[in-house]
């Protein structure tokens, strides 16, 4: 579903401020970010911009300035709703984009170096917030020859990320942002394999915990992740009765986490052990009050 953000109004949309405060929970690899002007094509990599940043930009991170969501780590580029999005890029920033974008850019970047390979608006925010910063954006285009060979001749100053490196940092922030809060971690172990081409599979220890969905760039879990979910007591729905279909109706909740939202991943509980997992319909005081409707469409549930 596409979400139209054509005025300075949609910086206060639900999803753009939930956005830009979930990226308080990410953390950048290594000791520099390099930070990039976001493209009209979505995801940015697919973008004749972007493919030309990332021939230099390989196996360092990289860091997207965007309005109204504000930035986008290059892993998360593929996730809901950055991924969804659409918005005029003209370069001209007000100066209250500028300030909200500048703010979730110093909070995430913290006391590491940056490279700015930006112009227009986007240096503005970038003058305004961030002191540690270097500018390799000559005469104003990004994707000259000049200003490219000025990005690679910084970029040389800094060690890469290795694969195993990034890979992990990709599938964490996924949870993190998904789950709100860095426990998430805990559903990506170190050995972890994934598996899969467009949708993948990650599997510990024999067994499925979740799959990231290719549509969405968001997790559908399993009932392994479910129980991972439900330890870190997070979008959890509690009932007292033997779940027999892939269906549960509000009046069949008993309690459930006041922090889910509608199409949030749920774990089921009854009696504290994880019967089923799947995607809420209601959020979770709408579940404990509603006295008719569906509350969670369930993906897997624990058979007898």
């Amino acid at each position: 579903m596409k979400i139209l953000c054509t005025t300075e109004l949609s910086l206060h949309r639900p999803e753009a401020r939930r956005w830009r405060e979930r990226m308080k929970l990410l953390e950048p690899l290594g000791d520099m970010v390099v930070v990039l002007p976001c493209s009209m094509r979505k995801p940015y990599s697919s973008s004749k911009s972007h493919r030309i940043f990332m021939k230099a930009t390989k196996n360092v991170q990289e860091l997207i300035l965007t309005s109204p969501f504000g930035i986008c780590p290059r892993e998360m580029e593929r996730t809901y709703p950055i991924q969804s999005y659409d918005v005029s890029t003209t370069g001209d920033w007000s100066q209250e984009e500028i300030d909200v974008v500048g703010r979730t850019l110093k909070e995430y970047i913290g006391g590491k170096s940056a490279i700015a390979h930006v112009a227009g608006g986007y240096r503005n925010v970038c003058e305004e917030y961030l002191r540690n910063c270097v500018y390799t954006c000559k005469n104003g285009k990004t994707t000259s020859r000049e200003s490219i060979e000025n990005l690679i001749k910084e970029l040389k100053k800094y060690p890469k990320i290795s694969k195993k490196e990034r890979r992990l940092q990709t599938l964490r922030s996924i949870a993190r942002y998904q789950f709100g809060c860095k426990d998430a971690d805990s559903l990506i172990p170190d050995d972890s394999k994934v598996l899969g081409r467009f949708n993948k599979r990650i599997i510990y220890d024999g067994k499925q915990i979740a799959t990231l969905l290719f549509d969405t760039g968001l997790y559908a879990l399993n009932i392994e992740g479910g129980k991972i979910l439900s330890d870190m007591g997070r979008n959890w729905v509690e009932i007292d009765f033997k779940l027999k279909t892939n269906t549960l109706f509000a009046p069949g909740v008993i309690d459930a986490d006041s922090q889910i939202i509608p199409k949030d991943e749920v774990v089921i509980l009854k009696d504290d052990e994880v019967v089923g997992v799947g995607k809420a319909v209601l959020n979770g005081l709408e579940m404990k009050e509603a006295s008719k409707g569906v509350a969670v469409r369930i993906r897997h549930r624990k058979k007898a």
